[in-house]
């Protein structure tokens, strides 16, 4: 008995981990449904306890566990219309089965319980006062199955998407793809994560954390991960406008001062391992949290920045910063779209990924325009 419920309940946490969150609507709908399935493993057993006056086989709680088939929800329903109409052929015709399928079901969930549900009078039939002990919880059993696939059907109508992406994705790229995908799919709620690297969203993505993840980053294998190429991005030195006699070089970095990103950040990372490989370490570096913090102190004159051209083309385009040369040599960066080689694709999820596709081919349209 033990192992059976210790399946059941396994299967009902792994359903858990798949949708990482539940309500408490999902808590009942768990539940109810564990109930549900305890009572059809173990219908014979708590017969034995419910009922005196019910003479049933001698055989060990373990022996039943291991031997008896018990009913199924199919068999209750059955049952329950029998008791209720009181003739297999009404209950053949309001279930929509052949009337021997009634008898051959009622006949199992004799045996099944060991006693006489029905008293046959010739052609009528009466429920036994074991059937109408039955009558009753098979009442409550089937309400509360009713009550779990509403549950689960109202939960299923509240998705949620948790979406992993970088900071300038949010920003600048991601409002037009869910302005588009909130149309499609206004039921849906997404959550957005931080992901900096390709490391991060590897993690999430397997440990059922995040369903989708744009990666900005250089390209790494990543086994266990279905990858999408979307973009190669451009990153730039930026500064405020100022003469510029030649190329920014990796020794020249060592005068200035840096306005970054927070540690971890993928092409911070980058360059950073860069300049390390040269032996470089700039003047100063200055550590931001926003990138539009960045960009407000490097038109001040406050520093030279290292970001992705998208998210300061506006600011380029009016004079406000300028782009600075570069000798130093960095391998491309690319923003791929991400989910686990084993996530069921919920249909929206699907159209997360193909809106998501298809704005991506209108970016680099613009970029090369």
């Amino acid at each position: 008995m033990k192992r059976i419920w210790r399946k059941e309940v396994s299967k009902f946490v792994s359903l858990y981990m798949i949708k990482g969150s539940f309500d408490v609507r999902y808590l009942l709908a768990l539940l109810v449904n564990a109930a549900i399935s305890f009572f059809q493993l173990q219908t014979s057993v708590y017969w034995i306890l419910l009922s005196k006056r019910v003479n049933v086989s001698t055989k060990t709680i373990e022996e039943i566990d291991e031997g008896v088939q018990v009913m199924d929800i199919k068999q209750l329903q059955t049952f329950f219309t029998a008791a209720e109409t009181l003739s297999f052929t009404q209950t053949a015709q309001l279930l929509d089965y052949a009337q021997s399928s009634i008898t051959a079901q009622i006949k199992t969930l004799e045996q099944e319980l060991g006693v006489q549900l029905f008293e046959r009078l010739g052609k009528r039939i009466i429920l036994t006062e074991e059937g109408k002990r039955l009558q009753h919880y098979a009442k409550k059993m089937l309400e509360l199955d009713r009550e779990m696939k509403k549950a689960i059907s109202n939960e299923q109508e509240q998705v949620l998407l948790k979406v992993g992406a970088q900071e300038s994705q949010c920003v600048y790229r991601l409002p037009s793809i869910l302005q588009q995908f909130q149309q499609a799919h206004p039921q849906v709620k997404i959550i957005f994560k931080p992901v900096h690297t390709t490391a991060i969203a590897k993690d999430l993505l397997q440990a059922g954390k995040l369903d989708i993840a744009l990666i900005t980053d250089t390209y790494q294998e990543t086994a266990m991960l279905k990858r999408e190429r979307l973009i190669q991005e451009q990153l730039v030195f930026v500064s405020a406008p100022k003469e510029i006699s030649q190329p920014l070089s990796a020794q020249q970095i060592s005068t200035e001062t840096m306005l970054l990103t927070e540690t971890g950040c993928s092409y911070r990372n980058h360059l950073e391992a860069q300049l390390q490989k040269e032996g470089v370490n700039p003047l100063q570096m200055i550590e931001f949290a926003s990138i539009e913090a960045i960009k407000q102190c490097v038109m001040a004159g406050l520093g030279i920045t290292f970001l992705p051209k998208m998210v300061v083309e506006k600011e380029l385009e009016s004079g406000q910063l300028m782009e600075v040369p570069s000798t130093i040599d960095l391998a491309p960066i690319y923003t791929d779209i991400a989910w686990h080689k084993d996530k069921h694709m919920h249909p929206c999820l699907e159209d997360f990924i193909a809106i998501a596709k298809h704005s991506y081919e209108a970016f680099k349209d613009e970029k090369r325009a």
